[in-house]
């Protein structure tokens, strides 16, 4: 056993599962050095984080990893994300559409994609080794965290025993929900204990596939059943008519050795097939997320900032946007240009809009399933039921306009007075202070999103020289800022706003249709955006 020489980087990411890769990638191609410490020396083969959106996929366009990861699905792309809710049973031909994430695709640059999330991470290892700015240690394993006034440590072992202390600026803990530098940081949690022992079952069946032949399109099925008062049977695809997830409630005794797996899915979906079980495993149904995600110069992203039932394919897009929104606040803060409140900043946007995540989205799904199964039974009232079920499946595409995640709330967005940071928004065009930038085409035929910069962009739309006056601000600044000018036509007409100015990713800071007679004014914006005013 021996100790190595102390290594320095600007950043230490421990965990190296997607969204620790991701940070990695999205600071490197910032110029901002990174270790990755993982443990594991390949993916683990679990399915789980099946579910990219159109958001997410921004993401992996801006990393350059967006074809190869769409070269990595497992499901022919007419399957895309949706699925559907079935009554009682798979096949009880009760059912209506759930999670149709497309109905918001005009909204984002990217369409959505669908593959286990170890392919993914797969994607973003390769794509990380070929960033000279990231270096991974796989087999690593960190043992303890620290900080000082200028700066924190990181202890790691390796399976043979040997030890390295690598210095760093900051530490990010992306090391899922039993995270060692959440622990470390002292970051506390409030948590949600449903009580509930959950199986997951990862098997091969060609007869399921079959089966599921009359529900063409589908790549998750969500199981209602009253004698389970809100809580769900699902299955879900892993490739196309072979290999399957499962998870459900079961007993608080249940083994491996004790229950009948193989009935319990024949009884799920109504029928008989055959079944070749890969992975029986268990997790209890809770929710816990961080109540900051700071705590000086240690962070935590992902899972070790928030964990919750794997419930609509929340939890990886949720993590990604972690990334996208640290790593320019690191960036801006290693490279001298970050005011002294843009890392608190970090944790001001995402804690509360995950909090209104799980509480308004994931968890509400629960009670509101409980409840109408309580309240419709077709045995006992069948137009009743009918009138319910009919209800439900407008509220399935109404619930997915109304996820969207914004910062109106933050303290470095221009929002309005008394807004919040939160989940619940709704999907529209007009340009927006908080909100995700809708794509629009410009008048050379190219997206904006092709044209928006690594740092700040202002577009200028017909607002005279606002545009020469923002740039001579964030020059004075040291503000990174790329001026994009073009008419208010052709479709830009719709952000109702001649000045838009978008943060490094991708949300909107601030939206006017001019400047003031303030000369001052340009500065005073970007001050307040870079956390310094």
């Amino acid at each position: 056993m021996r100790k190595q020489a102390d290594t320095t980087a600007p950043v230490v990411i421990v965990g190296g599962g997607p969204v620790g890769f991701g940070l990695a990638i999205d600071l490197g191609l910032r110029g901002i050095r990174s270790v990755v410490i993982e443990r594991h020396l390949a993916p683990v083969p679990i399915p789980k984080g099946q579910n990219l959106t159109q958001r997410t996929m921004e993401h992996f366009h801006f990393w350059g990893a967006e074809d190869a990861l769409r070269a990595s699905r497992t499901i022919r792309r007419e399957y895309g994300i949706g699925g559907m809710t079935t009554y009682r049973t798979l096949l009880s031909g009760i059912a209506h559409d759930w999670l149709q994430r497309e109905l918001v695709r005009p909204f984002y640059y990217t369409d959505n994609e669908r593959l286990p999330q170890y392919a993914t991470e797969a994607v973003l290892r390769q794509r990380a080794a070929e960033i000279p700015a990231i270096t991974t240690l796989i087999g690593w394993t960190a043992t303890a965290v620290r900080q000082d006034e200028l700066g924190a440590e990181t202890d790691i072992v390796d399976a043979d025993g040997n030890r390295r202390t690598l210095r760093s600026d900051f530490v990010v803990g992306c090391d899922g929900s039993r995270s060692l530098v959440r622990e470390q940081a002292g970051l506390t949690q409030t948590k949600s204990d449903h009580d509930r022992l959950m199986v997951l079952l990862v098997f091969r069946s060609t007869g399921l596939h079959q089966l599921l032949e009359r529900y063409p399109g589908k790549s998750f099925y969500n199981v209602l059943h009253p004698e389970l008062d809100g809580y769900w049977k699902f299955f879900g695809r892993v490739d196309l008519g072979t290999t399957w997830f499962f998870h459900a409630p079961v007993p608080a005794d249940t083994t491996r050795d004790n229950f009948d797996f193989q009935r319990f899915l024949h009884e799920a979906a109504g029928a008989e097939f055959d079944v070749a079980f890969d992975h029986i495993g268990f997790w209890d149904l809770r929710f816990a997320v961080a109540d900051s995600y700071r705590q000086g110069r240690l962070f935590v992203a992902g899972d070790a900032a928030h964990s919750h039932p794997p419930y609509g394919g929340y939890g990886i897009n949720s993590g990604f946007e972690d990334a996208a929104n640290l790593s320019w606040k690191l960036a801006a803060t290693l490279q001298g240009w970050g005011g002294p409140g843009l890392l608190d900043s970090y944790s001001a946007e995402r804690q509360p809009v995950f909090a209104s995540t799980a509480r308004d989205f994931i968890e509400q799904s629960i009670f509101v399933d409980r409840d109408f199964l309580r309240r419709h039974d077709p045995a006992r009232d069948l137009a009743d039921f009918e009138a319910g079920w009919e209800e439900r499946r407008s509220g399935a595409r109404a619930e997915v306009n109304a996820f969207e995640p914004h910062y109106e709330g933050s303290p470095i967005v221009h929002g309005p007075d008394g807004a919040l940071c939160s989940a619940v928004g709704r999907h529209a065009f007009p340009a927006r202070a908080g909100h995700h930038l809708t794509p629009q085409v410009l008048s050379t035929g190219r997206n904006v999103y092709e044209e928006l910069g690594s740092g700040f962009t202002l577009i200028e739309l017909g607002a005279g020289d606002a545009g020469i006056a923002f740039a001579r601000a964030a020059s004075d600044l040291g503000v990174p800022l790329k001026v994009i000018s073009d008419t208010p036509a052709g479709g830009r007409e719709k952000y109702q706003a001649k000045l838009v100015l978008i943060r490094p990713d991708q949300f909107i800071a601030w939206v006017s249709d001019g400047l003031s007679d303030d000369r001052s004014e340009p500065a005073r914006v970007l001050q307040r955006v870079v956390g310094a005013g």
